[in-house]
């Protein structure tokens, strides 16, 4: 009896021992198998993320539409890429042509060896006008010698200068040159000559100063606003600007007028004086 009491108590605790090393193996195959699995997971979705930054389209498109958007504005040979099927079409000589299919305007283009000029994109359909290379070139020219002749718009900047009236004659030179090249560049120039201190001067000398300055650009300048004292009489002040387009005719004629007919140049040099001092 106790032989089998021991026995049933072995095989029990056998047992035990067995189903407590089985839940630990499973346990540690549990985890193991987790931490496994782990780069698996992961690692296809930074792979996707990688793979999605690298062959994204959304920074080339926008690139893309600037540079369309910065062709659009120009003239130019836009090739065989027209993205519309039916356009409208203007020959080389600027006869209407009606619309047509992009497919005959490939092969017009051909048969005439002529490029393909946009001409107005926002109608409907757009407007295309084909040109030879000559007939292309030549307007490039006439565009951009156009934009260098338009005026550009914006404020009218301003230089400053200060000086004492007692400069000396090779500095007061070195200054009108200054001056000149800020003139020719249509910057307004703004002088202020300071009453030298313990300086016996004449009454209108520093307004001499300034006549003398502008006397040196002939042709090229004249006063925005005249002399006028400032600081209690302590300094003159006054700016100088280009001359205007009008104001450049008017001098042109009065030196042709000049060497045409000498007997009127003192008349025209009153002429010549009222400009400058405009």
């Amino acid at each position: 009896m106790a032989a089998v009491f021991l026995k049933t108590l072995t095989l029990q605790t056998i047992r035990t021992e067995h189903n407590c090393l089985s839940r630990c193996l499973d346990k540690y195959i549990v985890q193991k198998t987790a931490l496994a699995q782990l780069p698996l997971t992961t690692a296809p979705r930074l792979a996707h993320l990688m793979h999605a930054k690298a062959f994204s389209t959304v920074e080339d498109t926008q690139d893309e539409r600037k540079k369309k958007k910065k062709n659009e504005t120009g003239f130019s040979n836009i090739g065989r890429k027209i993205s519309e099927r039916i356009i409208h079409i203007f020959d080389e000589k600027g006869n209407d042509l009606g619309n047509m299919h992009r497919a005959d305007v490939i092969r017009l283009m051909d048969e005439r060896d002529l490029r393909l000029v946009r001409r107005k994109s926002s109608a409907e359909p757009p407007e295309y006008q084909l040109m030879t290379g000559t007939q292309i070139h030549e307007e490039r020219l006439r565009l951009r010698e156009r934009e260098k002749a338009s005026p550009k718009t914006g404020p009218t900047l301003t230089k400053e200068l200060t000086f004492s009236s007692n400069i000396g004659q090779h500095d007061l030179d070195t200054k009108s040159k200054q001056i000149q090249q800020w003139i020719e560049k249509k910057y307004k120039v703004q002088v202020t000559i300071k009453k030298a201190k313990n300086a016996e001067e004449p009454e209108n000398h520093m307004e001499e100063l300034v006549n003398q300055i502008l006397q040196t650009m002939p042709g090229i300048a004249t006063f925005s606003s005249r002399p006028q004292p400032v600081k209690g009489g302590k300094a003159v002040m006054c700016v100088l600007r280009h001359l205007s387009k009008k104001e450049e005719t008017a001098y042109r004629e009065t030196q042709e007028t000049q060497k045409g007919d000498p007997l009127n140049k003192e008349n025209e040099n009153g002429r010549e004086s009222d400009i400058r001092h405009q």
